[in-house]
């Protein structure tokens, strides 16, 4: 499997689970519950995968390197505010600072770990 395919498919599979796992800890993990859900996983989907390539998280030889995961943080800083203002487009609503923050700081921390074991992932791929 290429590297880059992983990685995607690894972003895309991350932030799937922060968004169930955000919608778990306010209860609200039933099949109903999947229309809000997409209208918070495609919203931050779309945001990370405009946004992450103008920080070089897609560049092999930026993400290889376990220092420049503190990029993500400085992405997400833009790609969560993104997010809730097309959230709330979606819905018609205003979009609320604080949920961008949360939303922001677990996507950050989710995004990081995930990124700490692609590295891991690739380095042995690469031997």
């Amino acid at each position: 499997m290429n590297k880059k395919y992983l990685l995607i498919l690894g972003d895309v599979l991350a932030i799937a689970l922060l968004t169930i796992i955000g919608f778990a800890t306010h209860g609200e993990t039933g099949a109903t519950f999947l229309p809000r859900m997409s209208a918070a996983f495609f919203p931050v989907i779309f945001s990370w995968f405009v946004l992450a390539p103008w920080f070089g998280l897609f560049d092999e030889q930026i993400i290889s390197q376990p220092k420049n995961l503190l990029r993500i943080p400085l992405a997400v800083f833009f790609a969560a505010p993104t997010a809730v203002i097309l959230r709330a487009a979606w819905f018609n609503t205003a979009g609320i600072p604080i949920f961008a923050l949360a939303l922001g700081g677990t996507n950050a921390l989710g995004m990081m770990v995930w990124r700490w074991v692609y590295i891991q992932i690739a380095k042995r791929i690469s031997n």
